[in-house]
């Protein structure tokens, strides 16, 4: 019997601990063989760093997985908020490093358009918000398994340059899709479809249902090495190069 196929507590590895940190909105799951065991999400104006932990606590107690069952950390690598990525990757590579479990990454935007599996055709674009008048955001759309495929790289524009871009009916989710919607129902008209409220913000459990097929490729991170996602430079190297 292999590793993955190999039975713990009645459950098939790999076990998988995610977090999702890169919006206001954090998530914690824990996923297996395909499917979310437990998800706890909340969204306050507090950092992540006061209640990340608790979160894991929660969901390993609420489960009774116990950390040595814990075969990998997924990690929402972003693009997101510099802080939130931050926390989230420290806090993985910290939980990782200590119970002898695999890293795997997962771009938050990704993560994001993977909660509209099976869409059909219709292009999908989460977005979010990028402050400073922009947003991150990509393309995708669903391969014949249902599954969301990305077009093209990660990008960070304007609302305006984004609707530029968009040429037929699209699905807009993400706390940008919520901070710019009377843009973007003005400037796409009947090309805008929205999807349910559920699946707007972020979730670990998503992060996590994608790291599994990373574990099969064994695409897994240096927690020594591994760094977000920015996109673009943090005001912090900016300044440093002023």
């Amino acid at each position: 019997m292999t590793h993955t196929e190999k039975e713990t507590k009645g459950l098939y590895r790999p076990i998988m601990l995610a977090l999702e940190t890169a919006t206001m909105c954090g998530s914690v799951a824990l996923v297996a063989e395909n499917r979310c065991l437990a998800e706890f999400s909340l969204q306050t104006g507090e950092t992540h760093s006061r209640r990340l932990l608790a979160g894991v606590d929660r969901i390993l107690q609420e489960t009774g997985i116990d950390w040595p069952d814990v075969d990998a950390v997924a990690v929402s690598l972003g693009p997101g908020s510099f802080t939130g990525l931050r926390i989230g990757l420290a806090t993985a590579k910290g939980l990782a490093m200590a119970g002898g479990a695999k890293l795997i990454g997962v771009g938050t935007l990704d993560g994001l358009a993977a909660q509209l599996y099976a869409a059909g055709e219709v292009l999908i674009c989460p977005v979010l918000d990028a402050r400073k008048k922009e947003v991150y955001c990509s393309f995708y759309r669903c391969d014949s398994l249902g599954i969301p495929r990305r077009l093209e790289e990660y990008l960070v524009i304007s609302p305006e340059a984004l609707c530029a871009r968009i040429a037929e009916p699209v699905v807009l989710l993400g706390d940008g899709a919520a901070l710019y919607g009377d843009l973007f129902r003005e400037k796409l008209v009947d090309l805008l479809r929205m999807p349910p409220a559920n699946v707007y913000f972020p979730r670990a459990a998503a992060i996590g249902l994608l790291a599994l097929d990373k574990w099969q490729q064994k695409e897994f991170l240096d927690p020594a090495a591994a760094e977000p996602i920015y996109i673009r430079p943090s005001e912090a190297e900016l300044h440093l190069r002023k």
